[in-house]
């Protein structure tokens, strides 16, 4: 086995939170009613959206979605981009999914919010010693997940 350098990197803790994440996006309208009507996020509008994103927001490019927890999500409009393969299940990203946190009262609901609206899933719900999950796609074909911890 090889041994590492000595890390020379960023000080444990130096990193403090996700400031936020970008998919780039075919179907816009399609990527901004599944974000805002069926996994509930707040669309960031007028003053909200960050300041460097106006122009793109303005444009039709870009648009902001915010977690409760204020992690935002960046959807960049991208309608040439093609994924690697039609089934999201085979396409290569260097990203595994997204993860959602949930109360675990509200996770059945989430399932079957997912299922009215005949969203791509890929597996589950499935239940762990961590709690539990299920696995789905957005319009993109980015695999995310909404899960819980175990009920107390």
């Amino acid at each position: 086995m090889s041994q590492l350098p000595k890390s020379t990197g960023l000080k444990l803790g130096s990193l403090r939170q996700v400031h936020h994440i970008a998919f780039n996006v075919k179907d816009m309208e399609a990527s901004r009613h599944f974000y805002a009507h069926i996994l509930g996020l707040k669309e960031l509008t007028g003053e909200e959206v960050p300041k460097t994103l106006v122009k793109l927001v303005e444009q039709g490019k870009v648009a902001n979605f915010v977690t409760p927890d204020g992690t935002v999500i960046d959807l960049f409009y991208e309608p040439d981009l093609s994924p690697p393969h039609s089934d999201p299940s085979k396409a290569f990203t260097r990203a595994n999914h997204l993860a959602f946190d949930i109360a675990p009262q509200l996770f059945n609901q989430a399932v079957e919010i997912l299922k009215q609206n005949q969203v791509a899933i890929d597996h589950g719900p499935v239940t762990r010693p961590t709690g539990r999950g299920i696995y789905f796609y957005d319009p993109d074909g980015f695999l995310l997940e909404i899960r819980c911890d175990p009920e107390l």
